[in-house]
């Protein structure tokens, strides 16, 4: 019978104090993500492309862009733009800071691979665009890119997932999101083991699913007939 109260104890414990605490978290999460995602991916794209094609200065811009933010701890960069801007005169919320940390994070690996995608295309078909009258921009737009795009996907998927669990470094620089806020609940109750394990089945839940869409957008983009690996 002492377990059984123990047992609905927990529960009730779950339900009315963990579980909304943590939706709300959830839903900071999700807008930290998804911005996050979408501009580091276009940022990424943008930088791959610079990479190659770019003149020489610019691709030693972008370059230097890929190896700082490859090389500083995320969490230092997030200290950076919400510590360190205000000492010359530029204030973001924590919000903000977290958003912008992630996207120029994200966008620097994702670069990565997409000049990889690039590279991978056989120069013939460079050489055969500019044969046909392309412009560098049509070319690039219209016949590098969707070949490269399709090549990039599963380590851009990658560090979409990466995104997700970084995401929780945001409570770092005071933005509460699904990690505070487990954080907060299991400070004030000393229950750590039960909130970060529910924390921790959220993160799971999150990943999983953008695995599978990841999976069917590989799969939709995938041509008939074609490995896209032989493109």
């Amino acid at each position: 019978m002492e377990r059984v109260d123990k047992g609905m104890d927990e529960l009730f414990f779950i339900q009315q104090d963990v579980l909304p605490a943590l939706m709300k978290g959830l839903k900071v999460s999700l807008m930290l993500i998804l911005p996050s995602g979408l501009c580091g991916l276009a940022l990424g794209v943008l930088v791959g492309a610079l990479r190659v094609y770019g003149s020489p200065w610019v691709t030693w811009l972008t370059n230097g862009y890929v190896v700082v933010f490859r090389g500083f701890p995320l969490v230092v960069q997030l200290f950076i733009w919400y510590f360190g801007l205000p000492h010359i005169g530029i204030y973001l919320t924590p919000f903000l800071a977290s958003v912008l940390g992630f996207t120029l994070c994200s966008a620097a690996y994702h670069s990565e691979y997409v000049r990889g995608a690039f590279l991978s295309i056989k120069k013939g078909q460079r050489l055969a665009a500019q044969a046909l009258g392309f412009t560098k921009l049509e070319m690039i737009l219209t016949i590098i890119l969707p070949q490269a795009f399709r090549r990039a996907l599963p380590g851009c998927g990658n560090e979409v997932i990466y995104l997700i669990k970084y995401s929780s470094l945001a409570y770092m620089i005071t933005c509460i999101e699904l990690t505070g806020e487990g954080k907060v609940i299991a400070s004030e109750t000393f229950r750590y083991t039960e909130v970060f394990f529910i924390v921790g089945l959220i993160y799971l839940m999150l990943t999983s699913v953008a695995a599978f869409l990841l999976r069917r957008l590989e799969q939709g983009l995938r041509l008939p007939g074609f490995d896209h690996y032989s493109l």
